[in-house]
């Protein structure tokens, strides 16, 4: 594609693309940015080096005219987007790219991986801090997905409202809260619990957490406040009856007279399994393999489309996935209570304004540098209270895990 148009000369043209959502997976209400900062990292390091125009040239599928542009790419255009942390809706448009052809589309994969990986575990994220309430979630993913995307993920959740992660490398690449606790080898590792507990105990303080279900969860609450004291930080249970099984080693951590040793809650939970335990004594819990794996939804759906050549524009008219022209502008509408209402769309110019609108697009490259965070580490907080705040604004059913209808509605103006 990039030849044939560097051979026409159509390579040249000013175009705009957009990264948007057709729908919502299935049963969603609301969708979450993440990953843009991630892609402005990408970006500032995408080059094609000579090793790869080695590769390039010796797979005999380019000519020396499209190696030579590749080997000089550099973006010089301009990227617009949705904050990280914003939300978004069925034709929300998430991102924009606006440059030469032979700089744009290129662009198309590498801002799509980031961006339909990240916005899917945030978004699955987020439905799970919500139905957590008040009380922290770790992610604890890192063995279910790859070795990268345990890293990003990890980062994702965290912007959603997880409080901390197990990986490390998300702790030190983007400054994630880490914390974590102990696994069964360890225990299995020594002749019997108690040893386990004194080892663990006498490395780390009263203040850890000893994991009680390796054997007789009663047993091992015995064993774990006699080991430690009643001042033991918390316990772990990775399974069983999660909300039954809770009950209980309340009841029985309170009778030793532990009564502020805390109870985590992990074993395949996702946003449904937590919302079933909120009536339970739960203090916190670890998310695994449902938050990196987007809950079901590992991508978010986006794609990316060009909408605009020359200032004119163009759009798709395929059945089922037409598209609609010219570059957007988005606001989201909101009543004077601060509840949203509607996310307006339009192309050719800005909506008209109307009390309580808030317009949704940053400023994120401009003639090919950046402007928006200075990494994707900077910034990661804010986008975290950035998101707190948007969910605040939803409608409350729009909050609801049941299926249903966007949280906002989205409308389409025409160009003018």
């Amino acid at each position: 594609m990039l030849e044939s148009a560097l051979r026409s000369g159509a390579a040249g043209r000013h175009c705009t693309f957009e990264v948007f959502a057709r729908r919502l997976p299935d049963g969603r209400r609301y969708g979450v940015v993440a990953g843009t900062a991630r892609v402005l990292d990408a970006l500032e390091r995408f080059r094609f080096d000579e090793p790869v125009l080695q590769a390039l040239r010796e797979a005999g599928r380019l000519s020396e005219e499209t190696l030579a542009h590749l080997a000089g790419w550099r973006f010089t255009g301009d990227v617009d987007g949705y904050a990280e942390g914003e939300v978004y809706f069925p034709g929300s448009p998430v991102l924009t790219v606006t440059g030469s052809f032979g700089e744009a589309v290129v662009l198309e994969t590498l801002v799509l991986a980031i961006l339909n990986h990240d916005s899917a575990v945030a978004s699955a994220a987020a439905r799970m801090a919500v139905s957590a309430a008040d009380r922290p979630i770790i992610e604890m993913g890192s063995r279910r997905t790859h070795e990268e995307a345990a890293v990003a993920s990890a980062r994702a959740a965290y912007l959603a409202g997880f409080a901390s992660t197990s990986n490390l490398e998300a702790g030190r690449r983007y400054g994630v809260p880490t914390s974590g606790t102990s696994a069964h080898a360890f225990t299995l590792l020594h002749d019997s619990e108690e040893e386990a507990f004194r080892a663990q105990v006498a490395a780390l303080g009263t203040g850890t957490t000893l994991l009680v279900d390796t054997y007789d969860i009663h047993a091992g609450v015995e064993t774990a406040v006699r080991v430690a004291g009643p001042g033991l930080g918390a316990v772990r249970i990775d399974s069983g009856d999660l909300a039954v099984l809770a009950v209980q080693v309340r009841q029985q951590l309170d009778s030793l007279g532990a009564t502020g040793t805390r109870i985590v809650l992990s074993g395949d939970l996702d946003e449904f399994g937590i919302a079933a335990l909120r009536a339970a004594p739960v203090d916190a819990y670890g998310v695994g393999t449902s938050v990196v794996q987007g809950s079901g939804s590992p991508t978010a759906g986006m794609v990316y489309k060009l909408v605009e050549v020359d200032g004119r524009p163009v759009a798709k008219r395929s059945e089922s996935k037409a598209s609609h022209g010219g570059r957007k502008l988005a606001v989201r509408r909101h009543r004077s209570s601060g509840t949203a209402t509607e996310e307006v769309v339009s192309a050719g110019g800005p909506p008209p304004a109307e009390p309580g609108d808030r317009p949704l697009q940053v400023p994120l490259v401009r003639r090919g540098e950046r402007v928006g965070p200075a990494s994707s580490g900077d910034g990661l907080a804010a986008a975290r209270e950035h998101l707190g705040e948007v969910l605040i604004s939803l409608p409350w059913e729009g909050l609801a895990l049941s299926k249903g209808d966007p949280a906002v509605p989205t409308r389409v103006l025409p160009p003018v």
